[in-house]
């Protein structure tokens, strides 16, 4: 009967997984610019591949699989936003072209470029006297 119970969890967790990673990719092929679709594609992706891990662990139960499910698990979880940051990043710095519905903060401008180096040296405070 257990064996039963945690087949139908497993398989129920695999399916929700396989759901939410199917949204991701709709999300990437539907979405109007590069910033939501980054946004689509980590959040359900991550999602959807963490519920597939933890199906199959439920699933298979061993423990040498279960350890690298569960680090395939943490490498997505802390991958997936350090790199849609930096494709993020890359797109803003660039001037990738955005969806007509995107607000914009007016204070944005003064961050999309990078300090050249009299500002860097304006911006810092100076060690104490100068002899």
């Amino acid at each position: 009967m257990m064996a039963l119970i945690l087949d139908i969890l497993a398989g129920s967790l695999i399916l929700l997984g396989g759901a939410f990673c199917l949204v991701a990719a709709a999300g990437v092929v539907r979405m109007p610019d590069v910033f939501v679709r980054m946004h689509a594609s980590t959040k359900a992706g991550t999602l959807g591949v963490g519920l597939i891990g933890l199906g199959a662990c439920i699933h298979v139960a061993a423990g040498g699989f279960v350890a690298k499910a569960l680090l395939i698990i943490a490498f997505m979880i802390l991958t997936a936003p350090v790199g849609a940051h930096l494709l993020g990043r890359a797109a803003f710095r660039s001037k990738t072209a955005v969806w007509d519905g995107t607000e914009f903060d007016p204070d944005i401008e003064k961050f999309s470029q990078p300090l050249d180096s009299s500002q860097s040296a304006q911006s810092q405070p100076e060690q104490g006297p100068k002899p």
